[in-house]
């Protein structure tokens, strides 16, 4: 794909990192390997072979769709609806997810990269919890993130409402 882009138009202005499984079922080192290896170790693999094709852009753009279910201050919060969520191999390599955007945003200052948090959305990934909004609704802030002007944030993580904690 990358390959089809750069002959096609020789520059890569966004990228959208959006891989998700739940690692749910059992907590074991396959599940956490499988885990890992989709929702943070992708992103890097995927990144990296961007890059080039992103550095040639005159407006780079990097969103990670993130969640708040790997933020420790929403699943340490009895308020929130992460608190709840039985989900640690999700909740933990979505939490690596955000942690390599801020890095990536420390270590390519020319390049914005923010994560998203999208909200529940109705998708396959939560269609067993039967909850979410339209993937249109969770799409305004990915939307948001990738089209931000030069003086906008890098290194953030954002839902619709602004900054969130994590």
């Amino acid at each position: 794909m990358l390959a089809a882009i750069h002959a096609a138009e020789g520059r890569l202005d966004v990228l959208v990192n959006n891989a998700g499984i739940l690692g749910d079922g059992t907590l074991d080192g396959p599940t956490a390997l499988r885990a890992f290896d989709t929702n943070a170790v992708g992103l890097v693999r995927v990144t990296e072979s961007a890059l080039p094709l992103l550095r040639k852009s005159a407006k780079p753009t990097v969103v990670t769709v993130s969640s708040s279910a790997g933020s420790f201050w929403a699943v340490t919060n009895p308020d929130r609806p992460e608190y709840a969520l039985p989900l640690a191999l999700y909740s933990a390599s979505k939490a690596a997810a955000t942690m390599l955007t801020v890095q990536y945003a420390k270590a390519h200052p020319s390049i914005k990269f923010n994560a998203a948090e999208p909200g529940t959305t109705a998708t396959d990934l939560t269609a067993a919890f039967g909850v979410g909004r339209t993937p249109e609704e969770s799409a305004r802030v990915v939307v948001r993130l990738a089209t931000l002007d030069a003086d906008g944030p890098t290194g953030t993580f954002q839902d619709e409402n602004g900054e969130v904690p994590w």
